[in-house]
């Protein structure tokens, strides 16, 4: 647990439970449930929501951080709950007025979180992993809209983010880079394959601000699916070439019924050919599976992590467990 100034608060000395997650284009958490004893207890005892943060290493590795956002002290144990560092965002508004003309997304996802976080930094640094390679025209008012809820706005016309220990990484949906290969033998309990078809949309239709009158569409009757429209209204474009790029974006990772691979809670392999530390949502795993009807081998996008470990006691050994879930939509179908 760290202090908003840097200095460390206490260390978990007996830690019983840990998990953290890692999300794409949300805010992830963390739990951690201690049992303290001697000075930590008292250290523990002025931990604070806000004012706190929660560190998680894996053997060393520095994989998780983010504001404590919940505490509970009950006999013998301290559960602290967290979320990342991004979640700071859904705390505030836009501290100025700012229009884009033509720009790439990424550019305007920078501005979002350098000026969510400009009158009080808690700590975070935004990295472009590259651009969007969409471009589009955006308007900000001072104190209008949540800054989070911005960001994931853009999230959700050709621009990815995801969010590793203090760092927001901001990358393209297109982005397919793989950090690694899963087959059958890396998931001996097995996984699950889904489609959602709730997600297919071939058509879509974004307008944009009132003032501007804009209005943008893509897509219309896909031959194997049929005609599934969506309205959406995006008040923060300003022209109508903006309005189309957002929907052109949208129909590309909903043309087609997403597919979903999950490990269902197992661990992965020791063996596998994967570095947890290195599983970031927006990179991707190469998958081939043919454990179920419907057989899967091709390069998924890594949507969510989950990591969860026991302590054990003294007659039962401590057990950690990985999850991993991998998606292909139409960008990733492409």
């Amino acid at each position: 647990m760290v202090d908003r100034a840097g200095a460390t608060v206490t260390t978990a000395e007996v830690l019983t439970e840990i998990e953290w997650t890692r999300a794409l284009d949300a805010v992830s958490t963390a739990r951690a449930v201690i049992q303290p004893d001697g000075d930590c207890c008292n250290r523990l005892g002025r931990v604070s929501t806000w004012r706190h943060r929660l560190m998680i290493f894996r053997d060393g590795k520095y994989v998780w951080d983010g504001p404590l956002t919940g505490i509970s002290w009950s006999l013998g144990q301290v559960e602290l709950r967290a979320q990342d560092v991004s979640v700071w965002l859904d705390k505030r508004v836009p501290h100025a007025d700012r229009t884009f003309t033509n720009v790439d997304l990424s550019e305007i996802a920078e501005w979002l979180i350098e000026d969510g976080y400009a009158p009080d930094d808690p700590g975070h640094t935004a990295r472009v992993v590259d651009r969007a390679g969409v471009s589009g025209s955006r308007s900000y008012s001072v104190g209008i809209g949540q800054s989070g809820d911005h960001l994931r706005q853009l999230a959700e016309a050709g621009i990815d983010y995801t969010v590793i220990g203090s760092t927001i990484l901001l990358l393209p949906e297109t982005h397919m880079a793989s950090v690694g290969r899963l087959s059958d033998v890396d998931m001996p309990d097995g996984l699950e394959v889904a489609e959602d078809g709730d997600s297919i949309v071939t058509k879509w239709i974004v307008a944009g601000s009132e003032a501007s009158g804009a209005i943008g569409t893509y897509g219309g009757v896909d031959p194997h699916y049929g005609l599934h429209e969506r309205y959406v209204e995006m008040s923060e474009i300003t022209d109508s070439k903006s309005a189309t790029e957002a929907a052109e974006a949208r129909q590309r990772v909903s043309r087609v019924v997403p597919v979903f691979v999950d490990t269902q809670q197992v661990t992965i392999s020791p063996e596998a050919a994967v570095d947890v530390p290195t599983l970031v949502p927006g990179w991707c795993l190469d998958v081939t599976s043919s454990s179920t009807c419907r057989q899967v081998s091709q390069r998924l996008k890594i949507t969510g992590v989950r990591v969860q470990e026991t302590g054990g006691d003294e007659d039962t050994p401590g057990t950690e467990s990985v999850q991993v879930q991998v998606a292909a939509s139409g960008a990733e179908a492409a």
